[in-house]
């Protein structure tokens, strides 16, 4: 079942023993898919292990902490017409990879597959995914399944080409919701992006993660899109939504202040959403309002 249309991108920074076990998995996929890892700066010897247990994977080390611009760096080597990405806590189920290289083959108009998450070591559905199914989006009468706003960089494979073309993840968002900006340009290219449920990802959180810190990334990312794609109004809503449902804590006013702060290039960098973009984004706000599972809330 060796399938070369998909390549593996892996980002990593001092998770180790995680990378190792995600690399390991995606060694056994019948796919066989080219993996590159973009090791970020890790100081546990993460690239030595590497290169010693999995000499087949191409290691990039560009010797800082470049977030999911790693991803960006990483595609410049892809070769393949698609791209997996993959946290280094998660790995695809075997046959995935090539479900969601059919998925773009048959669909020349979609830009990106995201896949059903599953927690581990419970098996688990992620809280996301009931909001991925039951998403209230309209979308063509060819789209395979649910219309998408944006994307999990951990569980989607995309069009290479596509991602380039987008310019890829803002070396401004680091890592914390750096999806919806990327995905929203996708959109504004004329991609469609979907969910395919009978496609998986497996999850097991890493113990090293910084909860906290991705949470104000999330809340911080959430506000510069708003005010860098939406018209004033949305945005406006928006970002009082925001203030109203967040943990009213140092994190989330350090976000809030932050996202201020880069005021200046907003403005700069601002280019508002073609309306039909726009108009999906609008059916997803309340759902967001309500929502247990953003990346900031609790």
């Amino acid at each position: 079942m060796t399938d070369p249309r998909t390549t593996v991108v892996v980002i990593t920074h001092n998770r180790r023993p995680e990378l190792l076990r995600t690399l390991g998995e995606l060694a056994g996929l019948p796919e066989e898919p080219p993996v590159v890892v973009t090791d970020n700066g890790s100081t546990d010897g993460t690239a030595e292990a590497v290169a010693r247990r999995h000499p087949d994977v191409r290691l990039l080390r560009p010797g800082r902490n470049l977030g999911a611009v790693g991803r960006n760096l990483a595609v410049r080597d892809v070769r393949t017409p698609y791209v997996a990405f993959c946290d280094d806590d998660s790995w695809w189920s075997p046959g995935s990879l090539a479900g969601a290289a059919d998925l773009l083959d048959r669909h020349p108009a979609l830009g990106s597959v995201t896949a059903r998450i599953i927690v581990e070591p419970d098996g688990t559905d992620d809280p996301i995914v009931r909001e991925l199914r039951d998403s209230p989006l309209p979308g063509p009468p060819w789209l395979p399944g649910p219309a998408l706003g944006s994307f999990l960089a951990a569980a989607t494979v995309l069009r290479t080409d596509a991602f380039r073309t987008a310019g890829g993840f803002s070396p401004r968002l680091w890592l914390g919701g750096e999806e919806e900006l990327l995905a929203a340009d996708l959109a504004a290219d004329g991609w469609w992006l979907t969910y395919a449920d009978h496609l998986t990802v497996h999850h097991r959180a890493s113990a090293a993660r910084d909860a906290t810190l991705r949470r104000m990334h999330g809340i911080r990312n959430t506000l510069w899109f708003t005010w860098l794609r939406r018209p004033v109004r949305p945005a406006l809503r928006r970002t009082l939504d925001l203030a109203r449902t967040v943990p009213r804590d140092t994190a989330s006013l350090r976000a809030f202040a932050e996202a201020a702060a880069a005021l200046p290039w907003v403005l700069r960098e601002r280019r508002v959403l073609p309306h039909e973009v726009e108009s999906r984004l609008r059916l997803l706000d309340p759902a967001q309002r309500t929502s247990t599972a953003r990346r900031y809330i609790g």
